[in-house]
């Protein structure tokens, strides 16, 4: 199939190389703003370039477009693929506040073209697992999860008045993670978060590191720490605690975790960052997203487990803010019967 590729920039660039190595994948457009970046991408990938936007959706003769712009796009650009008749891959978020993510699904509605969020932890083999123990009920009932999602060092500072703060740029992944693997939904959020690091996290009104504890439907209760500042190496692990077992995701000898009786193993070479972590997990995702252009299966992350992550982490936000727990309204059927979406109440 010939797939277009929206933004080149790191995330992009690493979904080119990806793309290309598919064999579903016979030729790959890709299209940036900056023009000498998709020709350095294309060049490396064997890939066409396409000039603007209009060329590479409407004159590519696409199957489907992958985006990996800058959020502040997301948003028309899933519409313009939408109107092109084309499947769109998009990394999170759908939009960057929950109004506007909103507006898309309202547009999107009764569309027969479908949208996959890329949340790659879903396809992570550890994750898996996890799910698979929980829906068995090998783990019995769950009364708690730890998540954690740890930076090893912290990103410019350019960056962070733009991300959304910590709670939608970082933790969302964990959010969207704890509500797969149980199948649960999250009912109430209650989040702090310090600054012990560089001021430029505080002038943006975020945090460095954060806490949030999730209250979910059945009454489990999970924890998801983040922080920008993991000197030891990138660690990203789930936890699930129930009544018959534990089952923990992401605890591997890279994992740069040092016991103090000296049980375990020191990481001698602990993960870089998130690409080499989930370097699996991503491609699988764009595998799946290939069949999901092919029609062989439906989208594994929707606009609406997109907005119900986006939900938590605005309510995250929110109680870091204003110091108290927050809830989270429950999901709402949608009109073709599936799983709505979800907001934060007062």
């Amino acid at each position: 199939m010939r797939i277009g590729l929206i933004g080149t920039g790191r995330i992009g660039a690493f979904h080119a190389a990806t793309l290309a190595g598919l064999p579903t994948v016979t030729s790959l457009v890709v299209h940036d703003a900056d023009e000498d970046s998709a020709r350095a991408v294309a060049a490396r990938t064997g890939a066409e370039y396409a000039g603007d936007l209009d060329s590479l959706l409407g004159a590519s003769r696409l199957d489907g477009v992958v985006i990996a712009a800058p959020t502040g796009t997301h948003a028309e650009l899933i519409l313009a693929a939408a109107r092109a008749g084309l499947p769109a891959f998009c990394e999170k978020p759908v939009a960057g506040t929950l109004e506007e993510t909103d507006t898309v699904l309202a547009a999107l509605e009764g569309s027969p073209v479908p949208l996959h969020i890329g949340f790659q932890r879903r396809f992570d083999a550890g994750y898996l697992a996890l799910r698979e123990a929980i829906t068995a009920g090998r783990l019995g009932w769950t009364h708690t999860l730890r998540a954690c999602t740890s930076d090893p060092t912290p990103p410019h500072a350019g960056y962070i008045p733009g991300s959304g703060g910590i709670f939608r740029d970082c933790s969302v992944h964990d959010y969207d993670i704890v509500r797969w693997v149980t199948g649960r939904e999250v009912t109430e959020v209650y989040a702090t978060g310090a600054n012990r690091g560089e001021d430029f996290f505080a002038a943006a009104g975020d945090v460095d590191t954060a806490v949030t504890l999730l209250t979910l439907d059945d009454g489990t209760l999970a924890t998801c720490t983040a922080t920008r500042y993991n000197g030891a190496g990138y660690d990203v692990r789930l936890e699930v605690c129930g009544s018959k077992g534990t089952l923990a995701a992401g605890l591997t000898d890279r994992t740069p975790v040092v016991s103090a009786e000296g049980a375990a193993w020191p990481a001698d070479t602990p993960y870089g960052g998130f690409m080499e972590r989930f370097q699996d997990a991503y491609r699988d995702e764009l595998a799946a997203f290939t069949e999901v252009v092919a029609g062989a299966r439906p989208s594994p992350c929707t606009a609406q487990d997109a907005r119900a992550a986006l939900a938590v982490a605005e309510a995250a936000t929110r109680s870091r803010a204003e110091g108290r727990p927050v809830p989270v309204a429950p999901q709402v059927p949608a009109p073709d019967g599936t799983a709505g979406v979800a907001g934060v109440t007062a």
